[in-house]
């Protein structure tokens, strides 16, 4: 069950794992645009291109997200950073531990309309409801397992599912999401330097 558990969201963590005395600039709240009915993502990455297509009616909150996400150009420099073969491909840490902390905002669940097949992307979560943030997955096979667990697909992969195959996964679980958040890139860059990463995530014209 561990291995299917995407917690990644720490109540008071920022505040907590702070040593300094000075009080942290106030968090902004994150964008909260309603997204088109139907859109694309183009994911620019480090092994090349993928798209993405996203069903508003499928997981409405889930995909107000997402594209809220993509224009403020949050995944611009993200790590793909959990890859485990046969299962899913994981990322949505933001580049800098300050945007991150912006972001670090639950959206409620959303009723899962479809199964988790291979190629369609979901937003990550722990065991606990209304916990997704912005860390998301694809799935690399049909993982219809995590249905009744409230995992949402909020779309597809379109094109480039072969590169999202190809993605590094030498690392499998290794970097610590804690780390993550607090630290950002300077950690993986440091300790996960072969981590493949997006580019640039932008809506299709």
């Amino acid at each position: 069950m561990k291995r299917i558990q995407f917690a990644i969201v720490l109540a008071g963590l920022m505040s907590a794992c702070s040593h300094s005395t000075a009080q942290a600039p106030e968090a902004k709240a994150p964008a909260n645009e309603t997204a088109p009915a139907t859109y694309r993502v183009n994911f620019d990455t480090s092994r090349g291109l993928f798209v993405v297509e996203i069903n508003r009616e499928q997981a409405p909150n889930g995909a107000d997200r997402l594209y809220n996400m993509v224009k403020s150009k949050y995944f611009d420099g993200s790590r793909f950073y959990r890859v485990v073969p046969g299962f899913m491909v994981q990322w949505g840490a933001a580049a800098d531990p300050k945007v991150a902390a912006d972001w670090d905002v639950s959206i409620p669940d959303d009723e899962v309309k479809t199964t988790n097949a291979r190629g369609t992307i979901t937003f990550a979560a722990s065991s606990q409801p209304n916990s997704r943030t912005t860390h998301m997955f694809i799935n690399y096979v049909d993982n219809a397992r995590l249905d009744p667990m409230g995992f949402a697909p909020v779309g597809k992969v379109v094109s480039g599912m072969d590169t999202v195959d190809q993605i590094y996964s030498g690392d499998g679980e290794r970097p610590d999401q804690i780390r993550m958040k607090t630290e950002g890139n300077a950690y993986l860059e440091k300790e996960f330097p072969n981590l493949d990463y997006i580019k640039t995530a932008r809506i299709a014209q």
